[in-house]
């Protein structure tokens, strides 16, 4: 793992704990995703559209063994989710944005449930333009309502009527590689949601990125 990012994310959770740290805690967050979206940024700069389709690391297992096209969109599909269902209970920025349409995406799920040539296959038909502005805007909203959020309201539960509502939104795959995703965020508290997948899970995912981009142009 990327050190600078590692020391971040381990001085973040300890600050979180605390009532008088916790401000500078989620400035630390800030100071994090600030590096690892310019992280982000700098693939689009740097790489031709085909790059972002590409998966060198097909057969393997772990987060390498995806697309980068694909990584972004699962960031932010989980992020969205996340901010607006499961912690705020407004609307996702994917719908009200008309976000599907704009990126061309045949699915409105996180991707779990695709694998080897589907997630290929689906990487292709993405407009970056757009899924780049749809991560801009989902980063944006995450980070006015962490700014909002109160250290009382670390310790608050998701209640159970949520993971009903997840469900009837279709916006996580009943296939066996997404469904857990439900249990696994309303089971946290928002604490346990800002180390995953605020923090954490953006970083797994932008070192997978890495990895591909440097067997690509290897």
């Amino acid at each position: 793992m990327n050190k600078e990012w590692s020391e971040l994310n381990k001085t973040m959770q300890i600050q979180i704990k605390k009532k008088d740290t916790y401000k500078t805690g989620i400035d630390t967050l800030l100071s994090l995703r600030k590096l690892l979206m310019q992280t982000l940024i700098s693939f689009k700069e740097e790489l031709c559209r085909e790059d972002f389709n590409l998966i060198p690391f097909i057969n393997a297992d772990g987060y390498h063994s995806k697309t980068i096209a694909y990584s972004i969109w699962h960031i932010f599909r989980i992020e969205d989710i996340v901010t607006h269902t499961v912690i705020s209970e407004d609307e996702q920025i994917f719908f009200t944005g008309n976000y599907k349409e704009r990126i061309n995406s045949p699915i409105i799920t996180t991707g779990n449930e695709l694998i080897k040539q589907q997630i290929a296959d689906f990487s292709k038909q993405l407009d970056l333009e757009e899924l780049y502005l749809y991560v801009f805007e989902v980063c944006k909203s995450t980070e006015q309502m962490l700014e909002r959020l109160s250290y009382a309201e670390l310790k608050r539960k998701i209640p159970e009527e949520r993971k009903e509502y997840l469900r009837s939104l279709n916006v996580v795959s009943d296939n066996e590689n997404a469904v857990w995703l439900i249990d696994y965020w309303c089971n946290k508290d928002i604490r346990g949601l800002i180390k995953m997948p605020f923090s954490r899970h953006w970083i797994m995912h932008t070192e997978a990125c890495l990895r591909i981009r440097n067997k690509i142009h290897s």
